[in-house]
């Protein structure tokens, strides 16, 4: 019967015996630094509340668009997986119908969290992942979140998670934020994003309304653009006093626009009309993505950017379930002209910190790098949703590091819903950190002294110095 490879002690380290031997002491180095993850989609209502997960279905599959995705392209309805809150199966079902097709993971990165996930966090036998257990396996993780050492505070502790960023609507009240600061029980440090799409992307069906409202909330009086633009650095500044570090702008490309207001109000006027093009949208979210930087000079709140992705393309599964459910594509960017206004006017400024992500790996070594290696202010987003893979993730080490160096990193970002995988996907980052540099101390580019502090610096000094923590 063949061995679960889930705990193997090299995973993910080279093949070779000499160079592994290097990436298991690399490792030993960061294997247990606390995990810093400056962005991510977990609620922060759902650590302060701290409620029993509802069952293993709703913790593990439906929310997470990575497995819920891979198994619709096989057929499976996303009603059957209760995606969106759909009930076309009951939970255990569901579980069942995942248990049946795990084989269809193998080889892909969410196969390899869930493995470490099902071995670590619940103590099963991934081997036992199939259609002849897979009641059995549902019962044992459906005991395993009834138990009170399971609750979100108790495993933020156990995870050893030291910071873990939310991501925010701009009119949030961040309550569930000020619970968990204010908790002297409570030792890590939970922070909210301020992410403004909505309020700034005129093809959103309620963008009228949102911006509206933002204006009616936080516009000092004022109405129109003017308005607009007083509350949103009103709201920014709200979520700096509740502990934010940073923004960020899922924006539908990198480009930066600077606009005269005229021009600006002009588009305004059009976006709450619902008269405005879609060139005109893009200009209008262009222009703003230039004065969030210029607000974040003012206020400090660090600038993440994460475009060039199709959302929610195809029509009937986002009317049915929602956005988010499995089928947004990348697309091809330009982040060397779409970024120049921005950063012939901000690039140099003291203080501001700009992380651009992407998911088109072309960029990385052709224009990402090269920004990070002469901008003080751009530092290297780390590999992101379809690129945060342990192959993708030593491409982006290997595209970066010969031009920007190691000290230009954002760290590693899980960008994750799915609040259990987060210990397996940062260690398997810092494995491949780790395989990376033993190669480099092999071929006698880096001293191992070095490498040890480099990894060191990798894993826990770069998202403190990018994010500011």
């Amino acid at each position: 019967m063949p061995s679960s490879i889930a705990n193997h002690p090299d995973r993910l380290f080279p093949a070779d015996r000499a160079v592994r031997e290097i990436a298991r002491s690399l490792h030993a180095k960061v294997e247990n630094l606390p995990i810093i993850s400056p962005h991510g989609h977990v609620d922060a209502a759902m650590i302060a509340n701290d409620a029993s997960f509802p069952d293993p279905t709703a913790l593990l599959l439906s929310p997470d668009h990575y497995v819920t995705r891979m198994l619709h392209a096989h057929g499976v309805d996303l009603a059957q997986l209760r995606v969106g809150g759909s009930q076309g199966a009951s939970p255990l079902e569901a579980w069942k119908i995942f248990a049946k097709n795990w084989h269809l993971y193998e080889g892909t990165a969410s196969g390899y969290w869930l493995r470490q996930e099902f071995t670590e966090v619940f103590g099963l036998d991934d081997l036992h992942i199939d259609d002849e257990h897979a009641e059995s396996t549902y019962r044992a993780i459906e005991a395993k979140i009834a138990e009170p050492s399971f609750r979100p505070r108790a495993l933020m502790e156990q995870f050893n998670i030291e910071v873990l960023a939310t991501t925010d609507d701009p009119l949030d009240s961040l309550e569930a934020h000020d619970r968990l600061a204010a908790d002297p029980s409570f030792a890590p440090r939970v922070l909210p994003t301020f992410r403004p799409d909505a309020y700034i992307k005129f093809w959103g069906a309620d963008f009228a309304q949102r911006a509206d409202k933002l204006i009616q909330t936080a516009g000092d009086g004022q109405a129109g653009y003017d308005g607009y633009l007083a509350a949103m650095a009103n709201r920014r500044a709200y979520f700096v006093e509740h502990g934010a570090v940073s923004s960020d702008h899922g924006a539908q490309t990198p480009t930066t626009l600077k606009l005269t207001r005229d021009e600006a109000a002009e588009l305004f006027t059009k976006g709450l009309a619902g008269t405005a093009s879609y060139a005109e949208a893009l200009a209008f979210e262009a222009h703003m993505m230039y004065q969030q930087a210029a607000m974040a000079v003012d206020d400090g709140l660090v600038m993440t950017m994460h475009p060039g992705v199709h959302r929610n393309t195809h029509p009937h599964t986002l009317e049915t379930f929602g956005p988010d459910t499995g089928h947004d594509i990348p697309f091809a960017v330009d982040y060397a002209g779409g970024l120049a206004p921005m950063l012939a006017d901000f690039g140099t400024a003291p203080g501001f910190h700009f992380i651009p992500f992407t998911i088109d790996e072309t960029v990385f070594s052709r224009e990402i790098a090269p920004l990070a290696g002469f901008y003080p202010s751009v530092f290297i987003g780390a590999p992101w949703w379809f690129l945060d893979a342990p192959d993708a993730m030593m491409r982006f080490r290997s595209a970066v590091t010969e031009t920007a160096g190691f000290s230009r990193s954002s760290g590693f970002i899980d960008d994750t819903r799915a609040f259990c995988s987060i210990p397996a996907r940062h260690d398997a980052s810092r494995r491949v950190e780790a395989s990376f540099l033993a190669r480099l101390v092999a071929e006698h580019r880096v001293t191992e002294e070095r490498a040890h502090q480099i990894i060191v610096d990798l894993v826990d000094g770069a998202p403190r110095r990018a994010f500011k923590l």
